[in-house]
């Protein structure tokens, strides 16, 4: 695995700016997720990692070597698609092996049936391994789709969205799944999504982009805790992190330059009083725990709540906030009070 380091790097499409003064650093061996919306500038920053775009600014190095000029080829990166790619007419076996039976990388068949073998294993197919890809299921299409990059035994890995396309309960399998895999072969992988929630329980780093730019890094914890604006706040909770105008909420010692509260569900305590003016407007019932949509005036939160709680739609409630996060007129954290 290989240290991949992102220096002043920029790409412009036309009139377009994709990705703007790129500074990143991805450690050997570390699983780095970028987070953003579509259009955010994810996957050309892939891109430009894998050579496949040209940077037009700034300098990418791999290992410790300069790769700003180099072809794909000469980065010994593999690629994981958001779709799976697969040879229809070749088995399982065949599309895992393929990278490693091209004219660049010709391999031992012997060696090659070890390491497929030995991959398929990790994946959990390996009695998927003589069906052919129309023959697989999505989950087992990615799952291959996935080992084909694993078998090659690249510096580094690059993913674009590789789950996205596959239905909630294979979604959460092959999170765990691919964590686990990571984790077992100490690689080192630069992942992109838009899925919050695979931000969280893959990374070690996220990186939140936005309009191209690195806007804040850090451990899902450190982001999620202590987003830099609201923008990054939005990015990461499920629900969003609620945000209502500083005066919409009671609070002690606020700072004047408080234009805005930002407030977790999970940090949102309520009690029954007839005399408040917040509103329970619906109740979204998941089990283990229950969204309740609160109607605050004109704003509205959302929380947590038991799912034994007695509250009810229509009910009355005051609204009690713990451990609020406060921003000003730009959008931007105040940190004294965080």
């Amino acid at each position: 695995m290989a240290e991949v380091i992102l220096q002043g790097v920029s790409k412009s499409y036309r009139d377009t700016r994709a990705v703007t003064d790129m500074d990143l650093a991805i450690a050997d061996g570390e699983f780095l997720v970028l987070l953003g919306p579509t259009g955010a500038g994810k996957t050309t920053t892939l891109r430009l990692v894998a050579g496949i775009e040209k940077a037009d600014a700034g300098r990418i190095l791999i290992g410790g070597e300069d790769m700003t000029s180099e072809p794909p080829a000469a980065r010994d990166v593999a690629f994981v698609f958001q779709q799976y790619s697969l040879y229809p007419h070749m088995t399982a076996y065949d599309n895992m092996a393929f990278p490693l039976r091209s004219p660049a990388r010709r391999t031992n068949e012997n060696v090659i049936r070890d390491k497929v073998r030995k991959i398929a294993s990790l994946l959990r197919i390996e009695h998927k391994l003589e069906n052919k890809a129309t023959r697989l299921s999505g989950g087992e299409m990615q799952r291959v789709a996935i080992g084909r990059a694993l078998v090659r035994d690249p510096s580094v890995y690059l993913m674009d969205e590789p789950l996205s396309s596959l239905d909630a309960k294979l979604r959460t399998e092959l999170r765990l799944e691919l964590k686990r895999i990571q984790r077992e072969l100490g690689a080192t992988i630069l992942y992109v999504t838009h899925d919050q929630i695979e931000a969280m329980t893959l990374a070690d780093r996220i990186g939140v982009i936005r309009d191209g730019s690195l806007v804040q890094l850090g451990t899902p914890r450190e982001v999620y805790e202590r987003p830099h604006d609201t923008y990054v706040a939005s990015r990461l909770g499920s629900p969003a992190m609620n945000l209502v105008p500083a005066d919409a909420l009671p609070l002690d010692a606020a700072p004047a330059s408080a234009a805005t509260i930002g407030a977790r569900t999970e940090h949102i305590e309520l009690t029954r009083d007839h005399g408040s003016g917040a509103t329970i407007e619906r109740i979204e019932h998941l089990g283990d725990q229950n969204h309740l949509h609160i109607a605050l005036g004109e704003h509205k939160l959302v929380t947590l709540a038991d799912p034994l709680s007695d509250l009810a739609v229509g009910d009355r409630v005051a609204v009690r906030l713990q451990d609020p996060l406060l921003f000003d007129n730009a959008g931007r954290r105040i940190a004294e009070t965080a």
